[in-house]
């Protein structure tokens, strides 16, 4: 059977960068196997699921760089790929195991069932369900149903050790008596998480299942439901957590938390990718493009403990990839950071300037003024570096020597032995006059970009004004 993983996303916000970091994982694991990648949306959480949230998803996504073979936008062999619209098949499934004795009807309250949790803490054992309605009478359930109490279905836990080899972390063992009776289908009538989810993998044919190690329980329970059906379960690899600085879960409370985000903060898609990708891998030493990546990937690769998002090393190789990629790549994602209606031209040469000075696109408007505008305006502190004797020596110089026709290495050159300064004594005057910030491109760029005009005028401003 051919390599078939999936990435199958909850649309019930943006897109959390651990999730995307699953996504990147499942997708270079398929590409690298000749695989396929698969693309479903677990969307039966009808109170938070959203149509706008499908979309910014799979909007993130397709900026990462990640295609799909087969998904809701796509269609494919084992459509549909939203399990909102695969609420039949469920219920054939639910109903054999309820036919085989394999399931039961759950009539508990939530205040009853919150009791039970708060026993089962006070004794000090996990919170696990009682089996409480697993051997109802119909007299019983029919005084249930007179209440209007609606019942969840839960699936019956054998007493039972579960075992499996995860391509990550080795061998797993559970006990299953210890995760008690748990609900496939809820109260409204939905299927919960763990029952779909292994319907859906069995009917598309997922030969590996690749997720965080939060889901490590859920394998648990999942294997469980598989055996039950007689269905073939795929190979499971749970990967380490990515974390905030102080080792908690990455939450808004830590700053940007999703692809979106670092998208409109002005970051690459190329460097978040990359970075998601070799976090905790020791792989960040020298930069790889997409195609080695997906030549070299390998599991190990996920690393072997929790990894900390360093938002500093994602900075600086966003830079990287800043000085690598064709201007012409960085360009088109950069044109949002524009004024509106910047032609791609200005856009290309502006970028080419500044490219070398900055981390994100989010500098682009830092910049655009100084290089765009015939005018700039000066920090009080600027204008006190400016009033020295030695700085305004050097500007003045330059500026009477702007019209002699001679280029600017032979005007440097003049003003060097006129003063005796040189490196950055001398440049820094100009750079400071003409940009009004202490650091950027360099001179001489500077220089080839404005206009001539627009340098004589901010000169003199400095020398008379």
């Amino acid at each position: 059977m051919k390599l078939r993983v999936r990435f199958a996303p909850s649309p019930t916000g943006s897109l959390h960068l651990g999730n995307a970091r699953t996504a990147i994982f499942n997708w270079l694991f398929a590409r690298h196997h000749k695989g396929q990648f698969i693309l479903r949306i677990e969307d039966t959480d009808r109170e938070r699921s959203k149509p706008e949230y499908e979309i910014q998803l799979i909007e993130s996504l397709k900026w990462l760089g990640l295609d799909w073979d087969e998904g809701p936008d796509k269609g494919g062999a084992f459509k549909p790929y939203r399990q909102s619209e695969r609420l039949e098949i469920y219920q054939e499934y639910v109903q054999r195991l309820l036919k085989d004795g394999k399931a039961y009807y759950c009539y508990c309250t939530p205040d009853e069932l919150e009791a039970e949790r708060r026993q089962c803490l006070a004794k000090g054992i996990p919170p696990r369900y009682s089996g409480k309605c697993r051997e109802l009478t119909e007299r019983q359930r029919q005084q249930y149903e007179k209440e209007g109490r609606k019942p969840a279905i839960r699936f019956k836990v054998a007493d039972k050790v579960v075992e499996f080899e995860d391509l990550i972390k080795g061998k797993i063992r559970f006990y299953a008596g210890d995760i008690g009776d748990f609900i496939i289908v809820r109260s409204n009538g939905l299927p919960a998480y763990n029952f779909a989810v292994v319907i859906d993998d069995a009917l598309m044919q997922i030969t590996h299942v690749i997720r965080g190690e939060d889901h490590l329980a859920n394998t648990a329970c999942q294997l469980l439901l598989y055996e039950a059906l007689d269905l073939t379960p795929p190979q499971f690899a749970h990967h380490p957590l990515l974390l905030a600085p102080d080792r908690t879960k990455l939450s808004k409370r830590h700053g940007a938390v999703s692809v979106e985000e670092y998208k409109k903060q002005g970051f690459l898609p190329q460097a978040l990718f990359f970075y998601l990708t070799t976090l905790g891998s020791g792989a960040q030493k020298e930069i790889w493009d997409k195609n080695t990546l997906i030549e070299r990937f390998d599991l190990k690769m996920t690393g072997k403990g929790n990894v900390i998002f360093d938002r500093n090393q994602l900075l600086w190789i966003n830079r990287q990839f800043l000085r690598l990629l064709p201007i012409e790549t960085i360009a088109n994602y950069a044109k949002d950071f524009f004024p509106e209606k910047t032609d791609y031209k200005t856009m290309s040469d502006f970028l080419s300037l500044i490219r070398e000075n900055i981390a994100t696109f989010s500098e682009i408007p830092n910049f655009w003024p100084i290089f765009n505008q015939p005018d700039i305006s000066l920090s009080k502190e600027v204008i006190s570096t400016l009033k020295k004797e030695t700085t305004r020596e050097v500007i003045k110089l330059f500026y009477e020597a702007l019209d002699s026709g001679r280029d600017y290495e032979t005007i440097f050159k003049d003003i060097q032995q006129k003063t005796g300064l040189k490196g950055r004594k001398l440049m820094f005057p100009l750079r400071l006059a003409l940009t009004g910030q202490k650091s950027g491109p360099q001179l001489h760029q500077i220089l080839e970009y404005l206009p001539k005009e627009w340098i004589k005028q901010r000169l003199k401003k400095v020398v008379f004004d």
